[in-house]
């Protein structure tokens, strides 16, 4: 699609936002031949955030790879995101098939290291121009179609055009309110709160998570021996939560089964939270525009799905709008390919996780699938691969993988498991 005659592209892209998913969008696109303005409304490069699980899954490592980012995060001291789940079943211990290749993996790391990281890259891409202390204020709109933003910086109000504005800037996208995007907001029956801990000592020195039907806790390794350890417990909790934070923030902790030894580590960080932190659904595309990362679709956060999705989102959508703007196809048709991906390859995840976050209990079909998973290394795989991203809902619960998790459990029927019930206790459960 070209420019209206007489008139003249600033650029080609003009991103809002510059974290994850707006600098990997303008490296992507900017590697491809683009012209790529990305805006960014604080004024520090060093600028990172801060409510975040830290933590991308395995399904984010060819976005990584293909940034050229790996080395630098492995020189950075990046963690290896290899996990372990707690469930009433026991714990769920995902490992390599014996003689098979290692399970896949991403990273933690804090994103006081990640950010600033990324966003020097699209700094240095040929093509991109990363500006900042430019907050979006307003959309440029022509016959129905977005063409450029308004931008305050310091210097004052500036027009910046281009053939197609990208909202990168997160779950309360002032992109996506300007453009006036359809939408959903789904509650979210937990909330959470995170703190971060030097020296924190972890089995095998890898990710933990504690599913406890309905609460839930994690505690993710990172660089620099700093581990981020949070806790999602039902709204119920909260007044509880209210009235003594830090009590109730640690006593849960330390009410978890085999909970991490959290006092004799060094908390180095306040306790941070959110009481409402609702999900977002919305079209990813509209004439002239596309959300990527937060702004597109946010996730619950008791998945940490938040890092990945915002980097493959913006490989998706370099992908399918770089031929049409170099001149090799329509940007519409572009933007179509670019939401048909999206809403393939993430949408039955959202579903899910979107009924999850009602926080209720196990459903039938998850308590087959986790129970299984803790009694058998094949399914705990299989979970993994599903619990990272890499494969949807219908392959996770395909016929045979039902099957074999209903003959798994039968073979356990009546066995009792002795299982850590926290704070010293044990306890006997049985199928």
């Amino acid at each position: 699609m070209s420019s209206p005659e007489g008139t003249a592209d600033d650029y080609d892209v003009v991103i809002s936002g510059a974290s994850l998913a707006g600098s990997a969008a303008a490296i992507l696109l900017g590697r491809r031949g683009v012209r790529v303005a990305l805006l960014e409304r604080r004024a520090d490069p060093g600028a990172y955030k801060v409510l975040c699980t830290h933590s991308m899954q395995a399904a984010a490592y060819p976005v990584l790879d293909e940034l050229g980012l790996v080395p630098e995060l492995e020189k950075a001291g990046a963690v290896r995101n290899e996990g372990r789940w707690y469930t009433r079943w026991g714990w769920i211990e995902p490992t390599a098939a014996p003689g098979g290749p290692e399970l896949p993996y991403a990273y933690n790391v804090r994103r006081s290291t990640l950010d600033p990281m990324i966003r020097s890259r699209a700094a240095a891409t040929p093509g991109v121009d990363l500006l900042l202390g430019h907050r979006v204020t307003g959309l440029i709109r022509e016959a129905g179609r977005t063409v450029g933003v308004r931008a305050s910086t310091s210097q004052g109000e500036r027009e910046i055009r281009a053939r197609l504005v990208v909202g990168a800037d997160g779950r309360d996208s002032a992109v996506a309110k300007y453009a006036e995007v359809r939408g959903r907001r789904h509650e979210n029956g937990r909330f959470g709160y995170l703190a971060h801990f030097r020296d924190l000592p972890l089995r095998d020195g890898i990710s933990h998570a504690w599913f406890l039907d309905p609460d839930a806790a994690y505690a993710f390794p990172n660089d620099d021996g700093v581990t981020v350890v949070a806790v999602l417990p039902d709204k119920k909790r909260l007044p509880a939560f209210r009235r003594d934070l830090e009590g109730s923030f640690l006593d849960f902790l330390r009410g978890l089964p085999d909970a991490p030894p959290i006092d004799s580590a060094e908390r180095v960080s306040k306790i941070i939270g959110a009481v409402d932190y609702s999900l977002h659904t919305r079209r990813p595309t509209a004439p002239g525009l596309a959300l990527i990362g937060d702004a597109a679709l946010t996730g619950d956060p008791l998945w940490g799905v938040g890092c990945a999705w915002a980097l493959q989102s913006a490989q998706w959508l370099a992908e399918a709008v770089a031929p049409a703007l170099t001149g090799r196809g329509d940007l519409d048709s572009s933007l179509a390919a670019y939401a048909r991906a999206h809403r393939r390859r993430l949408g039955g995840h959202q579903f899910l996780g979107v009924d999850y976050a009602r926080s209720r209990p196990f459903n039938p079909v998850e308590r087959l699938m986790f129970s299984a998973a803790a009694r058998d290394a094949s399914m705990a795989r299989h979970l993994y691969l599903f619990g990272s991203r890499l494969i949807g809902p219908l392959r996770f619960l395909n016929p045979l993988a039902l099957a074999k998790a209903s003959a798994v459990n039968i073979r356990h029927r009546g066995r009792p498991a002795t299982i850590p019930a926290g704070k010293g206790e044990r306890r006997d459960l049985s199928e």
